[in-house]
């Protein structure tokens, strides 16, 4: 079994008395892109940061493709790319120096010339990176994390205030960077895009990993799933749950709008039609409606992402 790209391991730390994480554990399988997903003030920034080096673990152990962040930084340095949530640029600097300048700190930079095609900055080359925009600096954030062809990659909010012309860029990128065997780490306020791009998602609240799994595990193992169906007003919605084989609540939201709440199966379904026909009803506009990796997030947080 190869060894994790990031191992985690009950890892703590404060900012004075307030615990910004606790006791919190993951690991990252290489060749994977990693999705950690949290509310505001969960401690997602923290625990990137602290793998990234930038902090000392008050508590814990941290390893970065098998080596201490902290006291192997010099050799880890060449095999990582970082992409903070701001900054990262000197403010006077010009977009292509800095790009061209990162290029130079490694021994097989990807081509300048055409990340800044790919990523769209070839109109703000000459710009001083004080005065690009928002996007303008999010994008030569992401061209600065990757120009050195790292092994693994953090990205912090790699899409924030980005329009969906260069959002799906990143994305394309992301993919093909991971088609080379690059691991990445990212964070995200878009569940779309942690839906997309990841392989395994980490839910972190109050400093802690309260669910693991790929996207598709964690949308189906919280709450259940539900069915529409419209038929004549006034069914017997009390029958229907006795005859419906799981545990499953039924309502009718509005006259002739009918919601199943349970574990929808082909036997419910089967049910449910043999059921209507029994009563002779003709169930129409039957709909079943899955749960989202958003529906999962709000039953564990209890919050929305933004």
């Amino acid at each position: 079994m190869s060894q994790p790209a990031v191992e985690v391991h009950d890892l703590e730390m404060r900012y004075g008395p307030t615990t910004a994480v606790d006791g919190l554990s993951l690991t990252v399988a290489p060749g994977q892109v990693t999705a950690i997903l949290g509310p505001n003030g969960a401690g997602k920034t923290t625990t990137i940061e602290t793998c990234e080096g930038f902090r000392r673990p008050h508590g814990g152990s941290v390893r970065v493709l098998g080596l201490d962040p902290i006291a192997d930084a010099r050799e880890l340095r060449p095999q990582v790319g970082v992409m903070l949530q701001s900054g990262g640029a000197w403010s006077g600097v010009r977009a292509d120096e800095m790009l061209r300048h990162m290029a130079s700190l490694h021994a097989h930079p990807l081509d300048v010339g055409a990340l800044v095609a790919r990523l769209g900055l070839g109109s703000c080359g000459r710009t001083p990176y004080r005065r690009l925009s928002g996007g303008q600096q999010q994008r030569l954030s992401l061209a600065m994390a990757v120009i050195g062809r790292p092994r693994l990659l953090f990205l912090d909010e790699p899409t924030a205030g980005l329009d969906p012309q260069a959002r799906r860029a990143t994305w394309n990128l992301i993919d093909e960077m991971q088609s080379d065997g690059v691991t990445t780490v990212l964070t995200t306020h878009f569940m779309d895009e942690a839906e997309v791009l990841s392989d395994q998602v980490h839910i972190v609240d109050s400093g802690k990993v309260i669910a693991s799994g790929s996207p598709a595990e964690l949308s189906q193992s919280g709450a259940k799933n539900t069915v529409r169906f419209t038929a004549r007003p006034g069914l017997d919605v009390d029958a229907l749950m006795l005859a419906l084989p799981h545990d499953t609540k039924v309502d009718e939201t509005q006259p002739g709008h009918y919601v199943i709440a349970g574990d929808v199966d082909p036997e419910l379904l089967a049910t449910l039609t043999a059921w209507c026909a029994g009563q002779g009803v003709l169930a129409e506009s039957v709909l079943v409606e899955r749960q989202t990796l958003e529906d999962r997030f709000l039953e564990l947080t209890g919050k929305a992402l933004r």
